[in-house]
């Protein structure tokens, strides 16, 4: 009797996949890098499938995609350009020039910032649950959320109003 090694990985991409994507999209900034880096990122999942899906299988995948996405900045050490949220048939004239200054001034953070912003604000994430996927303290995760958001507020100081206190997600980015 053969047992499927991917018992239960389809299932798991079935449920998952739009919010991994999202989660590597905010991570990159560009669509098409997002789908590369989720890729890369399953492949490696898949064939240590039966081991990961013991524990937290999301978990594992998101922390995946966050040292993916560190490994891809520190080999090409270029400006990554943010080329906006995929489209999903809106009108472009819909976005708001508050959101474009956000994606921009994200776009300029260090991947470990950015990284920490998407995982507590744009994923929900407690601090204790961040610290867990990016393998650091929850000290860690506090104050680089704070210089992550310091630094948007003297990259963007236009969204200063949308963001409520020193340790508050901006308004636009939940």
């Amino acid at each position: 009797m053969d047992v499927d090694r991917y018992e239960g990985f389809r299932e798991f991409l079935r449920a998952r996949q739009m919010a991994l994507m999202r989660t590597s999209f905010l991570l990159c900034g560009d669509a098409h890098q997002a789908e590369e880096m989720l890729q890369s990122v399953l492949v490696k999942v898949a064939v240590n499938w039966r081991g990961i899906a013991r524990d937290n299988p999301e978990a594992y995948v998101r922390r995946a995609l966050v040292n993916e996405h560190i490994s891809w900045w520190r080999r090409q050490r270029r400006n990554l350009t943010f080329t906006g949220p995929p489209r999903t048939g809106r009108d472009p004239g819909d976005e708001s020039v508050s959101r474009i200054v956000l994606w921009q001034a994200l776009a300029r953070l260090t991947p470990r910032q950015r990284a920490v912003l998407v995982l507590r604000f744009y994923e929900d994430l407690s601090v204790q649950e961040a610290a867990d996927l990016l393998g650091c303290s929850p000290g860690t995760v506090k104050s680089q959320t704070s210089h992550a958001l310091g630094r948007l507020r003297a990259l963007a100081p236009e969204l200063a109003d949308l963001m409520d206190g020193s340790d508050s997600a901006p308004q636009e980015a939940k």
